[in-house]
């Protein structure tokens, strides 16, 4: 996806930096649409698709989180939070929620820039109707390793953007396994310790979508050691 095509929802109840944010990344080529506040977000979210939403942790009413836990039920949305908390265990909780990446205030704007963009990036292109699919199987699920989707039967599971990168990075490799830290690399994120804890949260949240029993994972496999394994059927 080429960014003039991206259309981004910034939510912040900060009318100073919600306007800040809105001409910096017009000015980068997006279509920018801002909301003040959840509930603002919710009505602007329900007559329109995003490709992007650019979300604040700390708001009055529903926060960030809530938000973030909420939209996940019904979307997969790229969402990338700034938080004001700069602790490890709330950036954790921001992934858990089912954010894509974050990032801490005060920060650069070009910094934003381009983690928006690494995320977008990560998105799948469509594929052409004619492409034959290549598929694994991992149980009941079926991946479709060309157009990068999860079926169940005829239920398309939804996945999140970062969800989809780490079933592209596995599906490359099937069998064999792929240290925390080369995921790390691969998903554009900083290295270091934390960075290697949020790809943990990220890979406990995509078990549960593909495990019949997620604590005891057959198809994503820790290899102890090694980092995680993709093993299809």
């Amino acid at each position: 996806m080429s960014t003039p095509d991206a259309h981004l929802l910034i939510v912040d109840d900060d009318e100073r930096i919600r306007d800040l944010l809105k001409k910096f990344l017009m000015r980068a080529g997006f279509l920018v649409t801002a909301a003040r506040d959840a509930a603002h977000a919710r009505r602007v979210l329900s007559g329109l698709d995003f490709d992007l939403i650019v979300l604040d942790v700390m708001m009055p009413g529903e926060d960030g989180l809530s938000l973030t836990a909420s939209l996940r039920e019904t979307m997969v949305t790229p969402i990338l939070l700034l938080t004001a908390r700069g602790e490890t265990d709330d950036r954790i909780k921001g992934l858990e929620a089912g954010a894509d990446d974050y990032l801490p205030k005060p920060f650069e704007p070009k910094e934003l820039l381009l983690r928006i963009n690494a995320i977008l990036r990560r998105m799948p292109e469509n594929q052409p109707e004619e492409v034959t699919p290549k598929f694994l199987q991992l149980g009941a699920i079926r991946y479709d390793i060309d157009r990068g989707e999860m079926w169940q039967g005829e239920d398309l599971i939804r996945l999140t953007s970062t969800e989809i990168q780490l079933m592209k990075i596995f599906s490359a490799q099937p069998g064999e396994p792929v240290s925390r830290a080369k995921l790390v690399e691969d998903l554009g994120r900083d290295r270091g310790q934390a960075q290697e804890r949020a790809v943990d949260v990220q890979i406990t949240r995509l078990r549960r979508k593909i495990e019949p029993n997620p604590k005891q994972p057959q198809y994503l496999q820790t290899v102890r050691g090694a980092g995680y394994m993709l093993a299809p059927d």
